[in-house]
């Protein structure tokens, strides 16, 4: 593996250069297309060169202290070439194992925006509770990572719950993030409304599917689509509206219903459900795909069965359970208030660690 490893990053190497000249030429600055898909790749292999570069500098610095050594014979100096040399033997292995990382095979949606949808399931209106508490959480998290939040759709009950929540997250590196939100999310605690004090347990299922853009070619055929106006409905304020906005889209061949009503604008909230339909397509385009490659999918956290229970929010103790990678946080009030990149950062290094582990074995 380090003989691979080390040629394809000398490749990189030599490519970051190019794409270093490129940029400098007058014919690519005039074309902006090719001058911004230049500019994302070399952002891309940024951290990658930078890991390199620095590698490379640790084992020179090894290679002369050695030589230092063989030609030192004060003790107080060999002490201090020694401790030089101990420090770039450990950081060398630091980056051997961060370069390894970097060179993972890279999820082409990582960089996209994400549709979020969430959906109270078993538990009546305590689960309709929790679906906009945890609506809520994204949205703080969301303003944590200098993120925007459009909702597509919501279904409300009257005591400030929703059945369900459709939701844009534009910002970049959005999926590789929330793609790890994806299943079902179970809370346990005494509803408002029991008066025995029982504790109940009610869940909720999040979905979580990139954005559909340009690079990704999904063709809806008119002939498969029926469109629908009417006016927005909802339980009063902003959401209803006076004339025939809200749209419906139904696709044929899938079943698939999706609903906008949030704009004013028939057009816009049209768009939203289209960007909506895109998504839930690719999506079981994505899910066909990891059927296909049952190894891949057992080596990934996040992107699995939407039937999986990821997580247990458990109100008496306080306490957040990600059952995937067994972590569980005494911090439930700064969870559900969107202090979440804990948890995130525990899923992506598991994630990275099996991914690791499945290469070393191929190899």
């Amino acid at each position: 593996m380090r003989g691979n490893m080390f040629d394809k990053l000398e490749d990189l190497l030599i490519r970051f250069e190019e794409i270093l000249g490129e940029l400098h030429e007058p014919t690519v600055t005039a074309n902006q297309e090719r001058f911004r898909k230049l500019m994302k790749e070399q952002s891309d292999l940024t951290p990658v060169v930078d890991a390199y570069t620095e590698y490379k500098k640790c084992k020179q610095e090894i290679q002369d202290s050695l030589e230092l050594l063989e030609g030192e014979s004060d003790e107080e100096m060999r002490d201090m070439i020694k401790e030089t040399l101990g420090e770039s033997r450990k950081r060398v292995e630091e980056l051997e194992q961060e370069l390894k990382i970097l060179l993972l095979p890279k999820d082409p949606n990582d960089d996209k925006n994400v549709i979020v949808e969430i959906r109270a399931g078993a538990g009546g209106d305590e689960a309709a509770l929790f679906a906009a508490e945890i609506y809520r959480m994204y949205v703080h998290y969301a303003e944590s990572q200098r993120w925007k939040v459009e909702t597509l759709n919501v279904d409300e009950i009257g005591i400030g719950g929703m059945k369900e929540v459709q939701f844009i997250i534009n910002g970049q590196g959005a999926y590789s993030k929330m793609k790890y939100e994806s299943g079902v999310h179970r809370v346990q605690r005494v509803p408002e409304t029991e008066s025995g004090g029982r504790i109940h347990t009610s869940t909720i299922s999040v979905a979580v599917m990139p954005e559909v853009d340009e690079d990704i070619d999904i063709v809806i055929d008119e002939k498969d689509i029926r469109i629908d106006v009417m006016r927005a409905s909802g339980n009063g304020g902003q959401c209803v509206n006076t004339t025939d906005s809200a749209v419906r889209l139904t696709h044929y061949p899938t079943g698939i219903v999706v609903y906008s009503q949030t704009e004013k604008s028939q057009l816009q909230n049209k768009a939203k459900a289209f960007a909506l339909l895109k998504a839930k397509l690719y999506d079981i385009e994505q899910q066909q795909r990891h059927d296909a490659e049952a190894q891949l999918r057992r080596s990934q956290i996040g992107t699995g069965d939407r039937s999986e229970k990821i997580r247990t929010y458990n109100f008496p103790q306080g306490r957040v359970t990600d059952h995937r990678i067994g972590l569980t946080l005494y911090k439930l009030d700064k969870v559900m208030n969107g202090d979440i990149q804990e948890i995130l950062d525990a899923c992506i290094a598991a994630d990275q660690a099996r991914k690791l582990c499945l290469l070393n074995q191929e190899m």
